[in-house]
């Protein structure tokens, strides 16, 4: 469970997150809607603790993660994993390297021991072999299309097996293919890990497909939050235009 309330965050002048207050619960995937530039990805930047709310609280598995000091925050968020929406590859590993990274640094996230080289080389061809990148194992990220950066992502955030994830805008910039495989791939993993799933987009189909619950961001804050057949009945210009934008793109199939 993921308890979000009453957050602010102000850069600069501009107020981003306007007591924003917001709750994910165990086992869901529950989708973000919004515009570019509301907020939604500095929402998910606090709830993993990479930054501090000016005002609020945020609070996983019942620890309060905002009164943490930075020491303490990675022990609370240890189990959270997050694709962030440039993938964030490091561009001089490949990508064995790249999906092996977290196991090496940090071990069991259970045990904090190291994993034994075989048990790593099993996890990272296993991670890979669930999202379809068999046999890329020694590829730079340069040698890959957007799509298959954007599945390697996914492999190295599967394979330490977190039980929340968290999806920065996941199908950004991918053609309509290749992005409803993306989608797929959210729904099985997150069947797979039986976790919780926090997914920011402003695309309105791959919410519909991936979301157990959907969230309205507007203005620094969530004003609705619904099932998909209730959230598309909820009279907000906003829903209306997305109902509208999703009926003529399922006219156009």
């Amino acid at each position: 469970m993921i308890r979000v309330r009453n957050l602010w965050k102000r850069y600069g002048t501009n107020d981003v997150l306007r007591g924003l207050s917001l709750d994910a619960n165990r086992g869901e995937i529950l989708v973000i809607l919004g515009r570019s530039g509301v907020g939604k990805s500095v929402l998910l930047r606090h709830i993993i603790g990479i930054e501090k709310p000016d005002k609020g609280t945020i609070e996983v598995e019942g620890v309060q993660i905002t009164s943490l000091k930075k020491n303490e925050i990675y022990e609370a968020v240890k189990n959270m994993g997050m694709l962030f929406q440039g993938s964030a590859l490091f561009d001089s590993m490949n990508i064995e390297e790249n999906t092996s990274f977290y196991l090496k640094q940090h071990g069991d996230p259970k045990t904090g021991k190291p994993f034994p080289a075989a048990v790593i080389e099993h996890k990272v061809r296993e991670a890979l072999a669930m999202v379809g990148l068999e046999g890329t194992e020694k590829k730079m990220p340069s040698d890959l299309s957007g799509g298959m950066r954007k599945r390697a992502a996914l492999a190295r955030l599967i394979v330490y097996r977190p039980s929340i994830l968290l999806y920065d805008e996941p199908t950004t910039g991918l053609d309509p293919i290749t992005a409803q495989q993306i989608n797929e791939l959210i729904v099985q993993i997150q069947s797979e890990l039986k976790g919780t799933s926090i997914v920011v987009t402003h695309d309105i189909n791959s919410a519909l497909f991936i979301a157990d619950r959907l969230a309205l961001h507007q203005e620094g804050q969530i004003i609705h939050v619904a099932e998909p057949k209730k959230f598309l009945n909820i009279d907000d210009p906003t829903i209306h235009f997305l109902k509208e934008t999703f009926k003529i793109k399922e006219s156009h199939k």
